[in-house]
């Protein structure tokens, strides 16, 4: 079993290998509709990550300022996912939130055209229908480098 502290100083305690999911799931089921992110020892974290004993745990809802830069984050990678889905060959640089939405670099002949962002959305939506898991993994430099270059 494993003990976190919530913001308000409360500990729950849960079992083992326990997530920030199965955190907001043992509050609330509507709570863990609600969340999107959190904040484990003041760091952004997976929310399926296996939480540590004794972590200090703070959920992050839909509703809170932070929400919004993290989920345009992930809707970044839905949208390379997407193109990628569609047009296999093109090749990705960055992708990243900024101030009013997000964007992606992407390396492809042709190049887009506005005919093509309904498919583009329509891939997207799919893509968020199925509720595929996110997380994070954090590679070694040399991982990262022998991932890109296979891929291009």
């Amino acid at each position: 079993m494993i003990n976190i502290r919530l913001p308000d100083g409360a500990i729950r305690t849960l079992s083992d290998q326990s997530s920030a999911a199965d955190l907001a799931r043992s509050i609330s089921p509507s709570l863990a509709k609600r969340t999107v992110a959190a904040v484990v020892d003041g760091a952004p974290a997976d929310m399926s990550a296996p939480l540590p004993d004794g972590a200090q745990i703070e959920l992050i809802s839909r509703d809170d300022p932070r929400a919004l830069a993290m989920i345009r984050h992930d809707l970044a990678h839905i949208l390379a996912q997407a193109v990628q889905d569609i047009w296999p060959d093109t090749k990705t640089a960055i992708g990243p939130a900024i101030d009013h939405g997000f964007y992606y670099d992407f390396d492809r002949e042709p190049p887009f055209t506005p005919e093509d962002l309904p498919r583009i959305e329509a891939k997207m939506r799919e893509i968020i229908t199925a509720k595929q898991p996110f997380t994070c993994e954090e590679w070694s430099r040399e991982k990262a480098r022998a991932h890109f270059e296979a891929a291009g």
